[in-house]
């Protein structure tokens, strides 16, 4: 299922028409609409426009920060939220222990040390696809997403590091079994952004969702 304000879904309709008289069909609704989606519609659905990572700054993008001061930082968040057992917290919220599935590998984790929290569509690559034109606070609160689980993903620091900036012409998780799920968190997170994609990078991801049947689905970020 794929998220939609109204304003996107002309776009939607060149991808998947509605049937007449579907209440997707009235324009009078100003709360978000839900549209089936498939991950090949949804690759298809995104922007195409070539990039350019001219004025790129890691540091453009503030992270990890504690937008809900509860004294938890984005990165303890997303480590408590994922863990697969009750983590232990310490003081500052510091998580010490928990269990983690890094989806890309297959591995397990139980020492938070040996995590990085990944961004699904990477700083480098959200700046060269539309986040260059950003206010600062936007790209803070890309960097921070709590809003979508897609958006940051607890994975092994060697997963990580091996994608760094790539996008996934040149980059896709090495458990096979993996890949969809990943293809369609990628689009998810464009998609949510209003991030583009260019030519070679649509073209690779065509391809490889071939046979996936994974859909996409996104709340539009504010």
């Amino acid at each position: 299922m794929i998220t939609f304000t109204r304003g996107f879904v002309a776009a939607v309709l060149l991808v998947l028409p509605l049937a007449a008289g579907s209440p997707h069909a009235a324009a009078a609704d100003p709360h978000p609409i839900a549209v089936p989606m498939t991950l090949s519609d949804g690759i298809r659905l995104l922007p195409v426009v070539a990039e350019s990572r001219d004025g790129y700054k890691r540091t453009s993008f503030k992270h990890w920060t504690d937008a809900d001061r509860d004294g938890c930082n984005t990165r303890m968040e997303v480590l408590i939220d994922e863990s697969q057992t009750p983590p232990a917290v310490g003081a500052g919220c510091k998580v010490t222990r928990g269990e983690w599935l890094s989806y890309y590998d297959g591995q397990t984790v139980t020492a938070p040390g040996g995590l990085d929290i990944d961004h699904m569509v990477p700083l480098a690559e959200a700046w060269d696809s539309g986040a260059y034109a950003w206010s600062a606070q936007r790209r803070e609160a890309y960097a921070n997403d709590l809003g979508a689980s897609r958006s940051l993903v607890a994975v092994t620091a060697k997963t990580n590091r091996s994608k760094a900036d790539q996008d996934p012409r040149e980059w896709l998780p090495p458990r096979a079994g993996a890949r969809c799920q990943y293809m369609a968190d990628w689009v998810s997170t464009k998609a949510r952004w209003a991030l583009s994609v260019d030519a070679a990078e649509r073209a690779a991801l065509t391809r490889a969702a071939a046979g996936c049947e994974e859909s996409v689905e996104f709340e539009p970020a504010l």
